[in-house]
């Protein structure tokens, strides 16, 4: 044969022995299973909707504010923002917890103000709110389009 004497004494190992590697495979196939449950056990909290019958309808408390400085609540205007916390508690004492507020706000009216009808919606313990935006059309070229700049003041 090719190089080498048939000598037992010098002969090498001919076999490939597979028990170690299936005991390593086996190890790291268990750290796999450790680590993947501890990393989906981190993940964000999602509050899903439930839905068995499909009878019960969703509550949403609806609050407009317009660059006028008018504000909508559920398409009826009030005379300030103070009178929006007595009727987010009313809609929430009426719905209870699952009471949703949307805020919709024109691209004129400051963060201040939006911050400030966040805040009173909070004090109403209304907890589940979102923000109204209108979807931009996505550009051919996967683009997206961003909304323009707020035009500089003009100097004094």
């Amino acid at each position: 044969m090719a190089g080498g004497s048939q000598d037992s004494a010098d002969e090498g190992i001919v076999g490939i022995n597979v028990t170690p590697l299936v005991d390593i495979v086996l190890v790291l196939l268990i750290i796999f299973m450790v680590t993947a449950k501890l990393i989906v056990s981190k993940s964000v909290p999602l509050d899903l909707p439930k839905a068995a019958t499909g009878s019960e309808v969703q509550t949403v408390f609806s609050v407009v504010l317009r660059a006028d400085g008018t504000i909508d609540v559920d398409s009826k205007t009030i005379a300030n923002d103070d009178a929006l916390t007595p009727l987010a508690r009313a809609a929430r004492e009426k719905t209870g917890p699952e009471l949703r507020a949307v805020i919709k706000a024109d691209s004129a009216v400051s963060h201040g103000r939006v911050i400030h009808v966040l805040d009173l919606l909070k004090q109403a313990n209304v907890g589940k709110i979102a923000f109204g935006v209108q979807p931009v059309a996505p550009v051919p070229g996967g683009v997206v389009p961003t909304a323009a700049p707020a035009p500089a003041p003009a100097p004094k």
